[in-house]
Parts: structure tokens; sequence; C-alpha cells
């Protein structure tokens, strides 16, 4: 396959309002036409219960951050205590703030904190970082996550006895237009060359639809995944990943579906 291809992204949308999603922009500058449709709806909880641990940071060894999601319950936290956040942060840039991915390490640099692991790409390449650097007679490491999360990384640091607080402050759920939107993608659109999944529970909420919508012309879709894990829940399914990102980043996504619909 050659030539301008269609591609749908199942994702959330980058926040800024004033640019394009990398991920259209790069897959735009490599010839093809990219959509995006939302799939998951977050609602942020206990943040009263973060906001005391994140102004207690002598309580802790560390902050661990996996999710863009995570930071931004942070940030909400913070909006309102800025004079607080700036007495405390300082403490907890003496201590490290390990991230997974750019786009978590972008936003935690914005709240003013020096991300450690941007490049591991990985929950799991994380958890290795993490125990070359900590021991168990560290204070526990802070990990606020979602509702939904692996288990990779606490059962690494468990079984390694590296101490470990969770607190979940976010909920997933599917978004509630996501099969209207899809299903009008697909009316208007046709089926796409290339689908690519973002997380297991965009495959969990999208992939019965896709295939109805798809019918016989399903297996001529390149499904692309932005990592392994992601690559996993589709193989899991029945589907053959056709290509996955070398990192999450919208370059190394793009460079993969091009090559895959050549």
């Amino acid at each position: 396959m050659t030539g301008k291809m269609k591609v749908l992204l199942l994702k959330e949308p980058r926040e800024s309002e004033n640019e394009a999603d990398p991920y259209i922009k790069e897959l735009a500058s490599c010839g093809h036409t990219a959509a995006l449709i939302p799939v998951l709806s977050f609602t942020f909880v206990s943040l009263n219960e973060l906001s005391e641990r994140l102004f207690q940071p002598e309580r802790f060894g560390g902050l661990i951050f996996t999710s863009p999601r995570a930071v931004e319950a942070v940030k909400t936290c913070l909006d309102s205590h800025t004079h607080k956040w700036a007495a405390v942060k300082d403490e907890w840039n003496a201590k490290p703030v390990y991230v997974v991915g750019k786009a978590t390490a972008s936003l935690v640099a914005d709240l003013g904190l020096c991300p450690l692991g941007e490049e591991t790409g990985t929950a799991d390449s994380l958890s290795l970082l993490i125990l070359q650097r900590e021991n168990r007679e560290t204070l526990p490491l802070f990990f606020p996550c979602g509702s939904i999360k692996r288990e990779v990384l606490p059962t690494a640091l468990r079984h390694n006895r590296v101490p470990l607080e969770t607190l979940s402050v976010y909920q997933t759920s599917e978004h509630p237009d996501l099969q209207k939107n899809i299903t009008d993608y697909f009316t208007q659109q046709g089926v796409p060359a290339s689908v690519a999944f973002f997380s297991p529970s965009g495959v969990t909420f999208c992939l019965d639809l896709l295939k109805r919508l798809s019918g016989s012309q399903l297996e001529q879709i390149k499904f692309a995944a932005i990592g392994p894990t992601t690559a996993d829940a589709l193989e899991s399914h029945g589907l053959t990943v056709r290509c996955c990102a070398e990192k999450p980043t919208a370059k190394h996504l793009a460079t993969a579906i091009t090559q895959a619909l050549q």
C-alpha cells in the first residue's frame, strides 16, 4: 500500500487547543490522513488525600507517575495551593520523581519538578530503573495512579521489598460519545487503512464495535499499538498487531504505521 492512507487514532486529544495533536501532525508529515476519537473519560477522586500527601514530602522517598492523568490530578490539587506548593517543591526535587514517557515527563516538568526516567517508555523498564536506584531501607515511594492500573510496577517493587504507597486519584470509564463517534467515522470515511490503540482499556471498549463495522474488511486493517502492553491486549483478542511503536511517541508511532502500510 502506498499513497495517502486513512489512520484512526483511538486516544485522548492533547490538551492544547492551539495546535494539532502531535500524532495527527506526524502522520500528516508521513502523507497520511489521521482522525482522532477520544476513548476514555476520567474522573478525579481522593483529591483531599492526594493534597495531604503532596504537602508532606517528608513522609516519602520520592514520587512515581506513569500517566499524564495522574499529573493532572496533582495539578488540580495545586492550583488552589500555589504558595504551599512553592514551600515544599524543593523538598520533592531533593528526591527522585520517576516518570514513564515524554508526555508525562513534560507535565511533571510544568509542575516545577525534575522528571527521571522519561526514556523508559513502559512500567516494566521504569521498574528496573527504580530497582537500580532504590533499596528497602528507603522511605516509601508515593505512586498516585488510576483505578485501572497494571500491577507490573507495584509487584516488581514489592518482590524486591522497595516500600511503595499507592493512591487511586482518577477513575477511568468509556467516553460517553465513543460508540457514536466510531460509528459516524465508519459511515462517513469508510474502513481505515490502520487503527492505532493507545491503551488496553481502549481495546476493551472499542474492539467489538470495530469488528462489527469493519465486517469482512477487518483483515485488511493494519492494527497498531503504542506499546507492548496494548499490543498484548490486542493479541489476546485474536488480532494480529502489524506494528508497535518502538517508543511511546508520535514520531515513533507514525514511523511504524508508515512502514506497516507500505
